[in-house]
C-alpha cells in the first residue's frame, strides 16, 4: 500500500520510532528516516524490494530467522489482527544485530481483507559504553569504536575492588572470532576490519547499560557482566554466541559470517585480573581445541 497524504508522510517522517509499509507480497512501500537510522539501510535501498531480500533478516534469541517461520508482517497480514514482538534483532546493513520492539498493524481494504501491513520498530538499547569519553580517557579503539585494553584493566580493577568492598558479583566473557586470519587471507584486510567492528557492535548492542565491553588485542573482546549470578552467566554467554553467529556482511553479494569461541567464568574473591583473564582464556581455547564455535563454562 502507497501513502499518498503528505500530512501522513510528514507525521511518519518526524517519528522516533522506525517505519515501513508493505504490500500483500510483502513488497516495501515506504520507509521513514527513523529506520533508516536505526537499519543503515536508506530509502531508496529498500522501497520496491521485499523484506525478506536479505534486509533485516530478523531473528528471535535462539537465532531462529523469523522471515522462514514465524514473520510477525506474514502474521499480521495472514490472520489480519495486530502482532508484537517484544525483542527481535534486525540486521543491521553493516552487518551486527540490533535488538528491537516490533509491533505490525494490517491494512484491510473495505470487505475486511488484509492488503499490507504497517511495521513500528524501536531499538531496545543503546550502545554500552560513550564514545567520546573513550577518546578522552585514552580508552578508545578507534578500529571497533569499542574501549581498548586499557579501558579492560582499568574496569577490571574497578569490578575487584567493588566486589571485596561490597560482595557484589561479577563475570567475564572472552570472546575469541574463529578462523579471523582465513578471513583476512581470503577477502582482505578491509573486510577483516568490516568483521571486527560486525562481532564488536553486536555484542554492544545486546549486553545491559551496566555492562562493557573492549578489544583485548586483535580479533579477541572482553566483555565485563557486572552484578550478574552465575545462573545467568549460560544464558546470556549463549545469547552473545547465537547473535554473533547470526550477523554477517554481504561481501561481493554473498553473505559472510563468523563464529566464536567463548570462554566464561566468574569472578570469585581470590581472583585477581590476571587470574581471571587466564582462566576466561584458558575456556576460550579448550573451546577451541573441542571445535570452535562454542561457549565453555567454568
Amino acid at each position: 500500500m502507497h501513502i499518498n497524504d503528505i500530512s501522513y508522510k510528514e507525521l511518519m517522517q518526524n517519528m522516533d520510532d522506525g517505519v515501513y509499509f508493505v504490500d500483500s507480497h510483502r513488497e516495501i512501500t515506504f520507509w521513514n528516516k527513523a529506520a533508516e537510522k536505526i537499519t543503515g539501510y536508506k530509502a531508496e535501498e529498500v522501497i520496491g524490494k521485499h523484506c525478506f531480500d536479505n534486509i533485516l533478516i530478523h531473528t528471535d534469541v535462539s537465532g531462529a530467522l523469523l522471515c522462514r517461520s514465524a514473520c510477525p508482517l506474514t502474521e499480521a497480514i495472514e490472520k489480519g489482527c495486530t502482532q508484537n514482538a517484544e525483542t527481535v534483532y534486525l540486521h543491521h546493513r553493516n552487518g551486527y544485530r540490533v535488538p528491537v520492539s516490533v509491533k505490525v498493524i494490517p491494512f484491510k481494504d473495505a470487505f475486511g481483507a488484509a492488503v499490507g501491513a504497517v511495521e513500528i520498530f524501536s531499538e531496545k538499547s543503546k550502545d554500552s559504553i560513550l564514545v567520546e569519553e573513550l577518546r578522552k580517557m585514552a580508552f578508545f579503539d578507534s578500529l571497533t569504536e569499542m574501549g581498548n585494553r586499557r579501558h579492560a584493566d582499568t574496569n577490571l580493577k574497578s569490578r575487584f575492588a567493588e566486589m571485596k568492598r561490597y560482595a557484589t558479583t561479577f563475570g567475564v566473557l572472552f570472546v575469541d572470532i574463529d578462523n579471523f586470519k582465513k578471513i583476512n587471507d581470503t577477502f582482505g584486510h578491509e573486510t577483516g576490519d568490516n568483521v571486527l567492528r560486525m562481532v564488536a557492535k553486536t555484542i554492544a548492542k545486546n549486553i545491559r547499560e551496566l555492562d562493557t565491553v573492549s578489544r583485548w588485542g586483535g580479533e579477541e573482546f572482553l566483555i565485563i557482566l557486572e552484578k550478574i549470578r552465575a545462573a545467568e552467566l549460560p544464558t546470556v554467554s549463549k545469547i552473545i554466541h547465537t547473535l554473533i553467529g547470526r550477523s554477517m556482511l554481504l561481501v561481493n553479494d554473498k553473505p559472510l559470517s563468523v563464529t566464536v569461541s567463548i570462554g566464561a567464568t566468574m569472578a570469585t574473591m581470590a581472583d585477581n585480573p590476571k587470574s581471571l583473564i587466564a582462566r576466561a582464556d584458558k575456556l576460550m581455547y579448550a573451546g577451541k581445541l573441542a571445535g570452535k564455535d562454542r561457549v565453555t563454562l567454568g
